[in-house]
């Protein structure tokens, strides 16, 4: 990779949270209905997961090019926690603001914390990723001493887990507490985001473990199923909202999980590009990133026709903007897959 590349990867994550905070701020103060201050404070904090997704690009690229220091490993992922607090904060904030739409809008920026963290920890695992490829090619299939210590794989590995298991049960909580619309939106986006950050884990678990060069043959698949399974059980759950709820004030919520199914599988293009090429030659490594690519497509066309339909009906404007949102996020996923096919070839 050369530094033009590199600067070009490292920018994509900057313009996207840009994007997200302006446009966020702009829908937000832009009016006081309820749906702008639903969907403004979201596709805001969209932008956190951003920063979270150029700390893991920074750090990538910095052991590429050969510019990786060692205060790196701690101002990176430390910027990425920064920022998943600072959004746990707010958002926790906005549910007691008590202003229209403030309680679905906070509960959603508290999930995106937790997917905030959940990507600052894969910064975090990536900060010994030049020892990927170098275990890939030890025909041996020995732990290399020079990966993490016994300790700090646990640790990596236990918290995206812990976080995931939090979104879970926050969701659940959310249904069980009540049966009214913003209960149920607020549910049913947090389900969808527990399924963003369980497909985390296996994207953590996969560096970490090909870092202590501890990765196996046999769970290739199990990694990839993980995520392709998340993205599935998002998508149908959004299906199933907008059937059992069609023509509901709530069915427009079906649409927003159907975008976290696409954050889902664009998720999956880098856990499968690890799996690929693990001890092999994957010659179609270069096309995986198409993925988030087609993802952020997706996601934007259907944007398109979302904000045609909030014309006529004013329940799409928040899904509108925020599958445009969600775009930003998977176009920069396609930075960061690109980043890691383009890393894995260094032997």
């Amino acid at each position: 990779m050369n530094y033009g590349i590199s600067v070009l990867f490292r920018a994509i994550p900057l313009v996207m949270a840009a994007f997200c905070f302006a446009y966020g701020a702009y829908v937000t103060f832009s009016g006081n209905d309820p749906s702008r201050l639903t969907a403004g404070p979201v596709v805001f904090f969209l932008g956190s997961i951003c920063v979270a997704l150029f700390c893991t690009a920074a750090t990538i690229i910095r052991q590429i090019i050969g510019s990786y220091k060692k205060a790196d490993r701690i101002v990176f992922p430390a910027i990425g926690y920064t920022f998943a607090v600072l959004t746990l904060i707010c958002g926790l904030l906005i549910i007691h603001d008590g202003l229209p739409g403030a309680y679905v809008a906070g509960h959603v920026v508290c999930g995106l914390s937790l997917i905030t963290a959940c990507v600052t920890t894969a910064a975090a695992s990536s900060t010994r990723f030049s020892l990927i490829p170098v275990n890939s090619s030890d025909p041996s299939f020995t732990a290399n001493p020079a990966g993490f210590s016994a300790g700090t794989s646990r640790t990596l590995t236990a918290i995206v887990p812990a976080l995931a298991l939090t979104a879970w049960i926050w969701a659940f909580s959310l249904f069980a507490t009540g049966h009214s619309a913003p209960h149920t939106a607020a549910g049913s986006v947090m389900l969808g985001i527990a399924c963003v950050c369980t497909s985390l884990i296996a994207l953590v678990a996969s560096i970490v473990r090909q870092v202590n060069g501890t990765y196996t043959m046999q769970e290739k698949g199990f990694w990839m199923w993980l995520v392709l399974g998340m993205g599935c059980v998002a998508f149908v759950f959004g299906v199933l909202m907008i059937i059992v709820h069609w023509g509901e004030p709530i069915d427009f919520v079906g649409l927003v999980l159907i975008g976290l199914a696409l954050i889902c599988w664009s998720i999956s293009s880098k856990v499968i590009l690890l799996a690929k090429i693990w001890h092999a030659d994957y010659p179609l490594a270069s096309r995986i990133p198409i993925i988030p690519v087609a993802t952020a497509l997706v996601c934007l066309f259907l944007a398109a026709f979302v904000f045609e339909a909030a014309l006529f009906e004013g329940k799409f404007f928040v899904p509108a903007r925020v599958l445009t949102g969600f775009g930003a996020i998977c176009f920069t996923l396609f930075s960061i897959v690109s980043i890691l096919e383009s890393g894995a070839k260094q032997r």
